[in-house]
């Protein structure tokens, strides 16, 4: 089996393996363990402000000099009435005071959303030349300046006809999200059902379509999968859960607890912490939102609402009321420094 094609050769890495950029988890250490062992490591900066995009790129730049990707989050911030919104504010108000945490109606006002436009020209003074995204595809002009200046843009599709869009754009990668991946759906196409496609079953399509290399994404956690998933065309994989539980991590202990006792039925795909589909373990968060009957406002709104509640739950180890994003195959988690994670993953590969 050969480890060398497209997309090693177009990203300058040695292996065909990718960390996902799971934003609340990855960290410039993990990002720059992986990019530093060979895979591409990958740094979540999607809705960040422009200060916080730079110190976390730098940080990662002082960690390693090798190739790194960042991950953007594409979508358009959507208009909305504070009197629709207003009914779940007050409803994380009064969860979070049940729960002996202090929120304000102040802490969930106001709220400043950061566009990608925002942190494209930062991109671009650091010197980022591999910039992956998800929620959408970025705009023509956004693609003309990226690709003026070089880089290597990766899209996100979770059922072929996304995969096509981001053809049509001229994206160079495209990554395949199966149905099995942990944290948010990549999905943006709005005038459909949520895609549930499973990975092997969209893997096949996309690459038939598009004739673009692609990177499989979703259940991904072993030799094994590794080997199925190139079986199938793709170039490149991207793990995520594997690494949730890594001495670089930035889960908090209760959440990796989790993780060592999970089942492959213990995710749900929910809405009701950020206002976006995404998968994870199931806690008394998700189920009060679910059951309050009230609408779950639009991502990013939502997702801003219970922010401030979910880091006072972490700094008290709650994993009740945080997020607890995490894939199908979470269960092969290993609490051993990324790079370890990394090696075993291609054992038996390389």
């Amino acid at each position: 089996m050969t480890l060398k094609n497209n997309i090693t050769q177009k990203l300058q890495i040695q292996y065909p393996v990718i960390q996902a950029p799971m934003l609340g988890v990855s960290t410039p250490a993990m990002a720059a363990e992986i990019s530093k062992t060979g895979g591409l490591g990958s740094l979540p900066v999607g809705g960040l402000s422009p200060e916080a995009t730079i110190e976390l790129i730098r940080k990662t730049k002082s960690l390693t000099d090798k190739p790194f990707a960042v991950n953007l989050f594409v979508h358009e911030v959507p208009s909305y009435e504070e009197s629709a919104i207003e009914l779940m504010r007050q409803f994380i108000i009064n969860l979070a005071k049940k729960r002996g945490y202090p929120l304000t109606e102040n802490d969930l006002s106001d709220f400043k959303f950061y566009n990608y436009r925002d942190q494209l020209e930062i991109l671009i003074k650091e010197n980022i030349r591999i910039i992956s995204f998800t929620f959408g595809c970025l705009d023509k002009k956004s693609i003309e300046y990226l690709k003026t200046n070089d880089c290597i843009l990766i899209g996100t599709a979770t059922c072929v006809e996304e995969a096509m869009i981001l053809k049509e754009h001229g994206i160079d990668l495209i990554t395949a999200q199966g149905i099995e991946a942990g944290g948010h759906r990549g999905t943006f196409i709005e005038s459909t059902s949520l895609p549930q496609v499973g990975l092997f079953a969209l893997l096949p399509q996309i690459i038939k379509q598009t004739q673009l290399p692609v990177i499989a994404a979703g259940g991904i956690n072993s030799p094994a999968t590794i080997k199925a998933a190139f079986e199938l065309g793709a170039e490149a994989v991207q793990i995520g859960s594997a690494f949730i539980d890594s001495e670089e991590s930035e889960a908090i202990e209760s959440y990796r607890h989790l993780l060592v006792k999970a089942k492959d039925t213990d995710t749900v795909l929910t809405r009701a912490i950020s206002g976006r589909w995404a998968r994870g373990f199931e806690n008394e968060l998700i189920k009060a939102i679910e059951n309050s009957g009230l609408a779950i406002p639009p991502y990013p709104v939502q997702n801003s609402f219970t922010t401030k509640l979910r880091k006072l739950a972490q700094q008290a180890n709650d994993y009740e009321y945080t997020t607890l994003w995490a894939g199908q195959s979470s269960n092969s988690t290993e609490t051993k420094k990324s790079r370890d994670i990394f090696e075993r993953l291609l054992q038996g590969i390389i």
